[in-house]
Order: C-alpha cells, then sequence, then structure tokens
C-alpha cells in the first residue's frame, strides 16, 4: 500500500485544456504564467520550408515584441525594418501540402511557395541608412530596448595608415593598451533607430578605439541603461536611452565621479593644465583600478589579521605589478549600478594570447553609484561558480520577467544538462574540477540579449 504511484500525465489535448482554463484558471497561486506557456505545447512549429528566396541583405531577429524584423543591408550601411504579418499570412501557399516540410524538390508548387513566403511574412516597412563616411554596421550588434521602440546598432570604419592618430589620441591615459595587428584600431559610432517611424533618432561617436561590437561584446543594455567598454582606453561611458537620445551618465575608468576632473585640476600647476600635463603620463593610478588594488589589499590584510600569518598580505606584495598590469577585457550590468568586469593581462585583451580562456583572469562586482569594488573572484572560483549555477537568470537577463525562463537555476532538465557538461570536463583527459570551473566561468561576463525566453526553448515543455 506504500508504493509511490506514478504521477498522472495531464491532458495534452488543447480543447480539454482550454475547457480548464475557463473552469478552473490557474489553480495554484503564481502559477498563471507556467499554465499560459503550456498551451504552447499545443501550438509549435510543424511544417519547414527549405531554401527560401528572400532580399539581398542579412537577416538579424526580432523585436521583443514580435510586431518587427531587422535586417541588415548587403552593403552593411543600412537598416531594413519589416512588419511581421503572423503565421496565418501563408495559410493559403501551405494548405494543400503534405508532410511536414518542403525540402530541395524542384516542382512548380514548391518554387512557388519558395519564393512567395517571406514575401508574405515580412512586409518592408522601412530603410533607414544608418552609416556614413566609409563606416559599416556590424551586423553582429543590435539591441532592443523593452519597449520595442528603438535599436541600438553600432558602425566602425578602419583608420587609414596615412592618417595614423597622434599619439595621446591613443594613448589618452596611463591604462591604455598598445594596439596590434591583430586589434586595429577603429572609429566606432552608436545609433538609436526609430522602428516605429523608420527614422535615426541619434549617434554618438567613439574616435580611435577599439570597441568589440561583434555579438554586442563591449556594450550592455539593461533596461534604459546602456553600458559601452572601450577597450583601449579602459572606460566605461554609461547612458540612459531616453526617447530615442543617448544621455550621457558617467564615465568609469581614469575617475569614478564625474566631479574627480576638478579635483584633480585644483592641484595640478597652472603652467602645465594646459599641453604640458598628459594623463598617459601620470604616476596615479586609474580611479578603477585604485579601488580594486584597494579592495584585495583590505582583503588581504583582514585573513592575515585573522589567522595572525602575514602570508596574504606578502602574496598581495608579492603580486602588485601583475594586478596593477591587469587590464579590463569584459563587462555586463548586472542591474542599474552594479558592473561586472572582466580582468585579464594586456595580451589577452588585445587579442594576442591564442587561448585566452585558459589565462587568469579576474572578475569583479563594482557599483558604480557608490564607487566600490563589492566582490572580486578568479576564474577558478567555486563560490562565483555556485553563485552562477543558483542564479544564473540574473547574469542572462533574458527579459525583465527571467524567472519563467529556462535556465540551470530554474529548471531540472537544464540543470541535469549542465552538471552532465560539468561531470565531461571532469572526467576528460587534462580536465578535472579547476578546468571545469575555469569553462563554466569563461561564459561571463555575459553578452546583452543573447538568450531567448521563448517557451519553445523550455525544456520543461519540450
Amino acid at each position: 500500500n506504500d508504493v509511490l504511484k506514478p504521477r498522472a500525465i495531464p491532458p495534452q489535448n488543447i480543447v480539454n485544456r482550454l475547457i480548464k482554463r475557463e473552469t478552473y484558471g490557474a489553480v495554484k497561486p503564481g502559477t498563471h504564467f507556467h499554465v499560459a506557456r503550456s498551451f504552447h505545447q499545443n501550438v509549435f512549429p510543424n511544417f519547414t520550408i527549405i531554401n527560401v528566396e528572400k532580399p539581398p541583405c542579412f537577416l538579424r531577429k526580432f523585436s521583443p515584441n514580435g510586431q518587427y524584423f531587422i535586417a541588415f543591408s548587403s552593403d552593411q550601411t543600412s537598416l531594413e525594418i519589416y512588419e511581421y504579418q503572423g503565421s496565418s499570412a501563408v495559410a493559403d501557399l501551405v494548405e494543400n501540402c503534405t508532410g511536414e516540410y518542403i525540402g530541395h524538390k524542384s516542382d512548380p508548387e514548391s518554387d512557388h511557395i519558395r519564393n512567395q513566403v517571406f514575401e508574405r511574412f515580412f512586409k518592408p516597412k522601412w530603410t533607414v541608412n544608418v552609416a556614413q563616411s566609409g563606416e559599416q554596421l556590424n551586423r553582429e550588434c543590435s539591441l532592443f530596448t523593452d519597449d520595442g521602440r528603438f535599436v541600438v546598432v553600432g558602425s566602425a570604419a578602419y583608420i587609414p595608415e596615412d592618417l595614423r592618430p597622434h599619439f595621446y589620441e591613443i594613448y589618452t591615459n596611463n591604462e591604455a593598451v598598445t594596439p596590434n595587428p591583430r586589434s586595429p584600431l577603429e572609429d566606432y559610432s552608436l545609433h538609436i533607430v526609430d522602428l516605429q517611424h523608420g527614422r535615426l533618432c541619434d549617434t554618438r561617436q567613439f574616435k580611435v578605439d577599439k570597441i568589440f561590437l561583434s555579438h554586442n561584446q563591449g556594450l550592455y543594455l539593461y533596461r534604459d541603461t546602456l553600458a559601452v567598454l572601450s577597450v583601449q582606453h579602459q572606460t566605461i561611458h554609461v547612458f540612459h536611452i531616453i526617447d530615442g537620445t543617448f544621455v550621457d551618465i558617467r564615465t568609469v575608468g581614469r575617475f569614478c565621479f564625474e566631479d574627480d576632473s576638478f579635483l584633480l585640476s585644483s592641484v595640478i600647476p597652472p603652467n602645465t593644465r594646459n599641453n604640458d600635463h598628459r594623463p598617459y603620463r601620470e604616476s596615479t593610478i586609474n580611479s578603477l583600478k585604485h579601488r580594486l588594488l584597494v579592495f584585495l589589499f583590505k582583503r588581504a590584510l583582514k585573513i592575515s589579521e585573522i589567522t595572525n600569518n602575514p602570508l596574504e598580505i606578502r602574496r598581495f606584495c608579492q603580486h602588485f605589478d601583475q594586478l596593477k598590469s591587469l587590464r579590463m577585457w569584459k563587462m555586463q550590468l548586472l542591474d542599474e549600478a552594479h558592473l561586472l568586469l572582466k580582468y585579464a593581462c594586456e595580451d589577452v585583451v588585445t587579442l594576442k594570447a591564442t587561448e585566452p580562456n585558459t589565462q587568469p583572469s579576474f572578475f569583479v562586482v563594482y557599483n558604480m553609484n557608490t564607487a566600490q569594488v563589492l566582490a572580486v573572484y578568479e576564474n577558478t572560483s567555486e563560490e562565483l561558480l555556485r553563485l552562477f549555477e543558483q542564479f544564473c537568470d540574473h547574469f542572462r537577463n533574458a527579459k525583465l520577467q527571467s524567472q519563467f525562463t529556462c535556465s540551470p537555476s530554474n529548471n531540472l532538465y537544464a540543470r541535469l544538462a549542465q552538471q552532465r557538461f560539468k561531470q565531461t570536463i571532469v572526467s576528460a583527459r587534462f580536465g578535472g574540477p579547476t578546468e571545469a570551473t575555469k569553462r563554466m566561468l569563461a561564459q561571463l561576463p555575459i553578452s546583452a540579449q543573447s538568450y531567448s525566453a521563448s517557451p519553445y526553448l523550455d525544456l520543461s515543455l519540450f
């Protein structure tokens, strides 16, 4: 009598589900999201068309509300905006088709469907000329605002050899990295495009810089806060996007507060304020780097006092030069106030290292409002890995209601797949727990809008 009974499978029929929803609704409080998502098991993609004819452009992605679809023109200077017509737009085309796909078979009916299906789904709405002065849009860089009205895209232009920038344009402060052929300097621009009205709203330029635009690595959008990492100048530019315009908030790097420059100018001798004073020649430590070093020093001092052993403080002094030479590599916004920064040696940051993820690196949690470093982790930290596994959605930021997405933090099947992947690395040749931790933490910081909250990717449903 005490034998466990198998759990009853709920009805899968859509009619029964609709009757149950109409009669009972969400039985348990707070489960209405899950009840709504379960209907995707009855309405799912079940027909595939191969080799569809499309315009000569680079198709990119949908807006968050699914209303618009963006593409980059073939010359990568314009943004093409299409309006999605819904799945019923091709109902009359495929109503007589049998099977689940239209493959490579060539017949008049199949060719007609391939030629017509894209035009049925997507109606051209706007073509916005964005890139100017020889720049080209990066087709792997696009960030949508939460309301789906604006999109941020990036463009870059190579700097000609005959117009080589001035020395102090390349080295604007004493943290600036040395460019090389694998990481050349370029002129960058970020643009805001209004999807509803098809117009270019605002542009910000970053001259003689290095920003990783591909896969949104160098910029992060959280709600209306946009952070841009200048790898060349080791500076983070923070903006608010308000009504389609960039609004300057702060710049983090050489200074942490906006009034730091006024404080510095008050102690610089008047005869050196103009051309003689160059930030590159400053012997003082960059403000952001100084806060990182102070945090590490205080932590080492506290451990030494608790253990009554000076080993930690000696180790800090031993590695001080290596810590001082670290450079910002990647970053992401955890929320409007907190940044997750990834530091590594300059060879890794400038793409000289062949296997960057195997090199030592540090993760820093930084509060922009108080200019405080809250935590520092190595890329072998089991504590950070545990935080990443338990609160994965806070790093991904797939959408604001991220507690309903499928991730190892809240989905048994996703957690099981991740544990299997980790165990594979542990048991592999030249593997082990430390190597597995490095591989897992190599995902951080996570690029903005790189994960989807689609129910069709929910492993508990499919």
